[in-house]
């Protein structure tokens, strides 16, 4: 299987938080989500892929060489949307064209305007009169115009209103159709990663608690939900984590289908991104 990204045993250590051991293999053709809470290593990650920062052990291959080592070209085949915007306030969307084609031999200035036509996004006024949404719609589409490879993305969805994180969710799924292209994506809407994401990878206080293709989670693992007195009909041995809220108990469980023979009585149903990662996090 052919790699864009192969991110081995990373560790970065600081004085009250410890990146531990983070190990990512992003195949062709393929998204992984990234997903935690705030502080928990998705950032700290993410630099470290992109050499802005140092880290004390591991290694990061991209295109199956050594990160340090790509030519310009091939830095030129990774796109990258992070929270600070890298352009001026005073730009607007013909400034930033012709900014780009300077810098990128493979920048597609058609694709470029015609995908600003599309998201209805206007040509002369400066990105200072912009909201969040539509600035954000600027940088993810600057890091796919440039034709890359590798798309890596922290919170690209953040400020969007549902039609916009429509939007940009076809964007990338058009991105990632010809089998050749892949993403990294964080997001604390963990939603868009429903119907986006071939891998869903859990980090928790800087360790990978959780690395699962998508369709696992929603064809194994299941929910079941039942009151606080109930819970002691069900052995520790048959659920992975239980959260309680007031007299009420979360189940996860694994296999469902195995549990579901045993306690046929019981409805199981697919859990949510947002409640496997809360289940994984504080479930006891």
């Amino acid at each position: 299987m052919e790699y864009n990204l192969e991110v081995i045993n990373l560790t970065k250590n600081y004085q009250d938080f410890n990146l531990k051991q983070i190990n990512i293999k992003l195949p062709t053709g393929k998204i992984i989500g990234l997903i935690g809470e705030n502080g928990s290593g998705k950032t700290t990650t993410i630099k470290a892929i992109l050499n802005l920062m140092t880290y004390d052990k591991g290694s990061i291959k991209i295109f199956g060489k050594d990160s340090i080592n790509l030519t310009k070209k091939e830095r030129e085949q990774i796109g990258i949307v992070l929270d600070d915007s890298f352009f001026s306030p005073i730009l607007n969307v013909n400034d930033i064209n012709k900014l780009m084609k300077d810098f990128y031999s493979n920048w597609n200035e058609k694709l470029y305007y015609d995908t600003i036509k599309k998201f209805k996004i206007p040509c002369n006024k400066p990105l200072k009169e912009f909201s969040s949404g539509m600035k954000m719609k600027i940088k993810v589409l600057c890091a796919i115009a440039h034709e890359p490879k590798l798309l890596i993305l922290d919170e690209p969805t953040n400020g969007l209103d549902p039609i916009f994180r429509y939007e940009i969710i076809e964007l990338f799924n058009n991105f990632v159709s010809n089998g050749e292209n892949s993403i990294l994506m964080t997001t604390h809407i963990t939603s868009d990663l429903e119907h986006l994401a071939d891998e869903i990878i859990f980090i928790d206080e800087g360790s990978i608690i959780l690395d699962v293709p998508k369709d696992k989670i929603d064809n194994e693992y299941g929910i079941i939900e039942l009151l606080e007195d109930d819970l002691t009909k069900i052995k520790k041995e048959d659920y992975l984590k239980c959260l309680k809220y007031k007299n009420e108990c979360y189940i996860l469980v694994n296999p469902k289908d195995e549990f579901h023979k045993k306690y046929s009585k019981l409805d199981v149903r697919k859990p949510t991104l947002e409640e496997m990662m809360l289940m994984l996090v504080k479930g006891e």
